[in-house]
């Protein structure tokens, strides 16, 4: 049998909660959303009264001198400077406990802070999700956390005899009869009872911390039957929460506040950042890695050449991330590069077919500025540029990580500020050739998907040539932007063929009918107008309407084929798909002007 990497503990919920709260066990969920409902919480309480199991804890050890105590303790400071003990598995679980039973904060899924309120009937051993019926309620003890601070406290019988005096008066109002000594004598056991909760016993696992990250994810995901995988970024926002509390607050700020239109914040129309975003920023910029797991290592404090950890080893590489970290989420920096990629066309998430594209061309742009020195001007033209291609050609879709390592590679010889922008140019113009805009993007544009990249693309390059709405002179761009629609969508993405003409000439699939070259976007009013007209029919009002000059301009600028009303249908999507690639181009060499 080989070396085993893990140790049975029996613990008790005490002595796990006691540990939390001292800082000997770190569990970031005390610092990161809490996703469990309060009524789930209600029923973990009523299971381990009745001694039914509740599942159990995975704990990794800390390779970390963890005896180090503080000094002073108060104001809810920690006992330890470091965790012994990092909870990998079981981290809502032991949350909800430590919530629940000991009035601790949690924060919520849009990181809103609040307290976790479990009610319990001594007379009927019930729990209950708190309301204010039960605050009111004298035969409800209105949260248990009350319970276990008397114990705390020593003033358990005070709070008994508190609990069995204001039962009485409600009863005497009530005029029914007092509580018999049969029903006092119900109610201490009873209370005792969800004391007793503190020595229930948990089942604990602990890994040693001479197994790494691999290790620790493939031990999880075979003892865990949901089959949930652990990520890097689960290793590192557990170590950040736990190491560098005060950087946790202010990645859990930033991505909180991105959500919410205000001044001054990181909101933005692109992205709602995550934590995960950030980290992988910040070690894009502060090591160049992108895959997370060597920045796991980094930040665990391994030195990657001889395998071992030190404190020394962490200390340095916290501050790296750190550093890193502040240039993320400078908001100069941050607003400065959205409004770069919205120069790109990029205005709306709606437009972003992958976060990554996002994250990565941020990272891009930090190395830019920082490491390569270059201006406004020169990271305006050169980031617009990247972004636009990368976002088209799918470069951070798929194998992300890969492309990005190899990327990182390829800076080590790159030492300039000229050298960095021809890198870039060299970069796209592998990638924006004659023959993929005559050739691979009519092709890629052959698709129905709902989600591609090369219609938001099309789109982009729309906004970046200030194109109006079709048969409209309102910029396709207005629409895009916060508050611009009601109830109903002001902007409507419209079949140029509609879908219902075309089934009555044959086309009855989907595949056929939405076609990404079939599509344009359109005022309601004007989506109104043209319903399910054939565009035989319509084309005449708008020519009318619009004077023939007019009307020539709407469909160059919408990509529209020399009278394609009167085209067969598989014909105009070929021949629109060809002028669609060229608007495509066109708005790129408008970027490189």
């Amino acid at each position: 049998m080989g070396k085993e990497l893990f140790k049975n503990i029996p613990s008790k919920v005490g002595d796990l909660v006691k540990d939390v709260r001292n800082g000997r066990i770190g569990l970031p969920d005390l610092q990161r959303p809490f996703v469990w409902k309060d009524n789930k919480i209600r029923e973990l309480f009523d299971s381990m009264l009745k001694g039914y199991p509740i599942g159990y804890i995975m704990l990794w050890e800390s390779p970390a001198d963890y005896e180090s105590k503080k000094s002073s303790i108060g104001n809810n400071d920690k006992t330890y400077d470091e965790p012994k003990e990092l909870v990998i598995d079981g981290q809502q679980r032991l949350t909800a406990l430590v919530a629940a039973m000991f009035a601790v904060k949690v924060k919520d899924k849009n990181f809103v802070e609040r307290e976790i309120k479990i009610s319990y009937n001594p007379l009927t051993c019930e729990f209950a999700v708190w309301s204010q019926a039960y605050e009111k309620d004298p035969d409800w003890i209105s949260r248990i956390s009350d319970v276990f601070l008397a114990k705390e406290d020593n003033s358990i019988s005070s709070l008994r005899r508190r609990y069995i005096k204001e039962a009485n008066e409600s009863r005497l109002k009530k005029e029914v009869s007092l509580l018999t000594d049969t029903e006092e004598d119900k109610i201490e056991d009873n209370i005792n009872a969800l004391l007793n909760l503190l020595d229930y016993s948990l089942p604990t696992l602990e890994i040693s911390y001479n197994a790494d990250e691999e290790d620790v994810a493939d031990i999880f995901v075979r003892v865990n039957s949901g089959g949930q995988k652990l990520t890097e970024n689960n290793f590192i926002q557990t170590l950040i929460s736990v190491y560098e509390n005060e950087t946790s607050d202010r990645i859990n700020a930033f991505s909180a506040e991105s959500r919410i239109p205000a001044n001054n914040t990181s909101y933005n129309t692109l992205l709602a950042v995550e934590p995960s975003h950030l980290i992988r920023m910040a070690v894009g910029v502060g090591f160049r890695r992108a895959r997370l797991r060597y920045a796991y290592m980094l930040l665990r404090g391994k030195n990657l050449e001889t395998g071992k950890f030190s404190a020394e080893e962490r200390s340095e590489n916290l501050r790296i991330f750190k550093d890193a970290l502040d240039k993320v989420m400078n908001l100069n920096n941050w607003h400065g590069f959205i409004n770069i990629v919205g120069e790109a066309g990029y205005i709306s998430s709606k437009l972003i077919a992958s976060s990554n594209a996002v994250v990565f061309s941020y990272v891009l742009y930090l190395i830019a500025k920082y490491d390569y020195k270059l201006d406004a001007a020169q990271l305006k033209k050169c980031i617009s540029k990247w972004f636009f291609m990368s976002s088209i050609t799918y470069f951070y879709t798929g194998s992300t990580e890969t492309a990005v390592e190899k990327q990182f590679a390829d800076l080590r010889d790159v030492h300039s500020t000229a050298d960095f922008i021809s890198y870039i140019d060299r970069v796209i113009e592998t990638r924006f050739t004659a023959d993929y805009f005559r050739l691979t993007l009519p092709n890629e544009l052959n698709s129905a998907a709902a989600i591609s990249p090369v219609w938001y693309g099309y789109v982009a390059a729309q906004i970046i040539l200030s194109t109006p709405m079709l048969f409209s002179n309102t910029p396709v761009s207005k629409y895009f932007v916060l508050g611009s629609s009601g109830t109903k969508n002001a902007i409507d993405k419209h079949h140029i063929f509609p879908k219902n003409y075309l089934t009555t000439i044959g086309f009855d699939t989907d595949r056929d009918r939405n076609q990404i070259a079939n599509y344009t976007y359109l005022e309601f009013s004007t989506n109104i107008e043209i319903s399910d007209k054939p565009p035989i029919d319509y084309v005449s009002y708008y020519r009318h309407k619009l004077g023939e000059e007019g009307y020539r301009k709407a469909c160059e600028d919408h990509a529209l084929p020399d009278n394609f009303e009167n085209m067969e249908y598989m014909d105009f999507l070929s021949q629109r798909r060809i002028l669609m690639a060229k608007t495509v181009q066109k708005a790129y060499q408008r970027l490189c002007g």
